[in-house]
Parts: structure tokens; sequence; C-alpha cells
């Protein structure tokens, strides 16, 4: 899978595991996911994203330091999965 088809694929999950109110196309790549300028993400989407992330790539985030790392962005999201697929 290219990179931007694993961005549309992440942002597709995130619209339908955490029930957001807009489209994937809507999530911009880079935008931050959580705080500040971000698509309003909380510590309960966190973790809903962390178990789909694992259902549907086998992504393991161990502690919360990482998950504040990988879930920053559609962009830190992608990274993570195609490094794990390496």
């Amino acid at each position: 899978m290219d990179t931007a088809a694993l961005k549309q694929d992440i942002k597709r999950l995130m619209v339908e595991n955490l029930m957001l109110q807009v489209s994937p196309d809507d999530i911009g790549d880079s935008q931050p996911l959580f705080g500040p300028g971000s698509i309003g993400l909380d510590s309960v989407d966190a973790l809903q994203l962390v178990v789909a992330l694992d259902k549907a790539y086998g992504l393991k985030i161990a502690d919360s330091d990482t998950a504040r790392r990988i879930l920053h962005c559609v962009d830190t999201m992608a990274t993570a999965v195609e490094q794990k697929m390496k």
C-alpha cells in the first residue's frame, strides 16, 4: 500500500471508529489530532485509536509517550505503520 492510500485508510479508520462528524477528506495529513488547532480528539479517542491501529495494522503502542508521538497526526501514524510493515 502506498503512503497516500495508507493515510486515506487511517482517516477512514478514524472516522468509523471514533464516530467523527467529518469525512476522511476533511482531516488534514499534518493537522494535529489533540489540543489547540486540532480536530478535537480526547483521551478516550486516543485509547480507541490505539486499539483500532493494533487491530488494523498490528501496531502496538506500549506507553503514553509513544502514543503522544505516534497519534500526533495522520502523517505520524502512517509513518509508524509503514515502519511496522517493513
